[in-house]
């Protein structure tokens, strides 16, 4: 027997799309990161963070975006904006009736990104 994936219970990509809306709006409503965003083409980045977070999550269509350095390069992120888009993240999540349990599961997976994207 087969064990579905935290993908796979979420209901797929376009629920996962449906988060990754929510996600943005508490993060381009947050003054201490939405500058990070300033210059971003935000339908292109709800579409690779979407892509993103369904291939994190187990979906079977592989992430082919920039890797996390490169698409974070310049941008001198700093561990108080990762906690930040961390806990917007936690809140979409919640939101769309996750469960604690699971909202964690995606935070670990998510956190482990840290390294590749702070003080480039």
């Amino acid at each position: 027997m087969q064990t579905l994936t935290l993908y796979d219970k979420l209901g797929g990509e376009k629920y996962i799309a449906k988060i990754v809306d929510d996600f943005y709006k508490y993060v381009l409503a947050d003054k201490s990161i939405n500058h990070l965003f300033a210059n971003t083409d935000m339908e292109k980045q709800r579409r690779h963070q979407t892509a993103f977070i369904s291939y994190a999550l187990g979906g079977k269509k592989e992430y082919t975006g920039r890797s996390m350095e490169k698409a974070h390069a310049g941008l001198n992120i700093q561990p108080e904006h990762t906690d930040a888009v961390l806990k917007h993240l936690s809140n979409a999540m919640a939101l769309h009736g996750l469960s604690q349990q699971e909202i964690d599961q995606v935070i670990t997976q998510v956190s482990q990104l840290r390294e590749a994207i702070e003080y480039k």
